[in-house]
């Protein structure tokens, strides 16, 4: 099964401040393995990384959304605060509801994709077009 199309949902607050996929996945992350080192790591990003976004979060909102514990003896943690789950939930819903709302639109665009580049034309990502005549004179060689 395919990953394509995709499309990626995202919220501006205001010009510095988002939420999107990176941070939902965060929280998920945290809400899953009860870590933000955990969470980050799963995602190929640093613990430093992880725990700025979430700084940027718990500060962004009017409560945090993310609380957590020292490690140490008794273990350390994070956990999704009531508003974490609250923010977390509604970015889903509403994550859904956008992939639901374009569908029809996606499919009919899936339909106007060429499925190979035509003479001339850009190919894409990783194809190499295929010489015309004309470049291939020009190279010095001729098919």
């Amino acid at each position: 099964m395919s990953d394509y199309p995709a499309f990626k949902f995202r919220i501006y607050f205001d010009a510095d401040t988002m939420l999107g996929p990176g941070k939902a996945d965060l929280l998920q992350g945290i809400l899953e393995t009860g870590s933000i080192a955990a969470a980050g790591r799963r995602m190929g990003m640093s613990y430093k990384r992880a725990w700025y976004l979430v700084d940027t979060l718990n500060h962004y909102f009017s409560e945090p959304l993310v609380h957590s514990a020292k490690g140490g003896k008794a273990g350390g943690g994070a956990s999704l605060t009531p508003t974490g789950h609250l923010v977390l939930n509604a970015y889903r819903r509403m994550e859904a509801n956008v992939a639901h709302a374009i569908r029809d639109d996606v499919a009919y665009l899936e339909t106007l994709i060429a499925s190979a580049p035509r003479n001339g034309e850009q190919s894409g990502p990783g194809e190499a077009p295929e010489p015309s005549a004309t470049s291939l004179k020009r190279a010095g060689s001729e098919p």
